[in-house]
């Protein structure tokens, strides 16, 4: 059974930071891509990064590039979200997803299995 567990969430000031991690358990993290993905309230969910976990590759949305970092541990089944420079604009429930294929990408409809969420609140 897959399941995708999502913490590291929590309240941050502009320009702080946070890191995510989605553990996931299930399948093998290394034959499956895992994306990030956000929805602030009032808003579409959006792609915020993905990883292709065979290889490395990655893909960031070009509102997070620069600021945001994407990387796995497949020993430990883990895939994290490190978020720097935060801004108020990036409040929002984050997910992680998995695509039950190797390469990653964006779209959300690529990604079957989700993950509950976990707050990011970046506020003064």
């Amino acid at each position: 059974q897959v399941q995708l567990v999502e913490s590291g969430g929590g309240s941050v000031q502009p320009g702080g930071s946070l890191k995510l991690s989605c553990a996931a358990s299930g399948f093998n993290l290394g034959d499956r891509a895992i994306g990030w993905f956000r929805q602030a309230p009032g808003k579409e969910r959006e792609g915020v990064s993905c990883i292709s976990t065979h290889n490395g590759k990655t893909v960031y949305a070009h509102f997070v590039k620069g600021r945001f970092t994407i990387s796995r541990d497949n020993a430990k089944n883990t895939v994290y979200l490190q978020m720097n420079d935060l801004k108020p604009e990036d409040t929002a429930v984050y997910y992680c997803a998995q695509r039950p294929f190797f390469d990653c990408a964006l779209g959300e409809t690529l990604y079957h299995y989700w993950g509950q969420g976990t707050q990011v609140t970046v506020s003064s």
